[in-house]
């Protein structure tokens, strides 16, 4: 099983085998985050082959981890071939968020 948690709430969690990995990086199906602790970011970053990726802000106990998460809603052509999944809208974490 893989989670996400950060400041002892668990974020996200799935089966091992829904995980896609990507750069080193553990992207979560979106139906398995709990969107409780997600407000969207105005934060946006590219990646020269996946795309623009869009960012949540991660709030929980009124603590704010911003733009702790990430994601593309519309991932670049060929990005998903070369990843071998559609991975539009699978979220992947950082800034402190724990994922085991």
């Amino acid at each position: 099983m893989a989670q996400a948690t950060w400041n002892g709430q668990v974020i996200a969690q799935v089966d091992d085998s829904e995980i896609i990995t990507i750069e080193g990086n553990k992207y979560f199906p979106p139906e398995s985050v709990n969107d409780e602790f997600l407000e969207q970011s105005d934060h946006k970053t590219h990646c020269h082959w996946k795309g623009e990726s869009s960012y949540y802000d991660i709030v929980v106990d009124d603590q704010r981890n911003q733009a702790g998460a990430w994601y593309y809603p519309e991932p670049m052509e060929g990005s998903v071939d070369r990843v071998g999944k559609n991975f539009a809208n699978y979220v992947a974490f950082w800034n402190g968020v724990e994922v085991s």
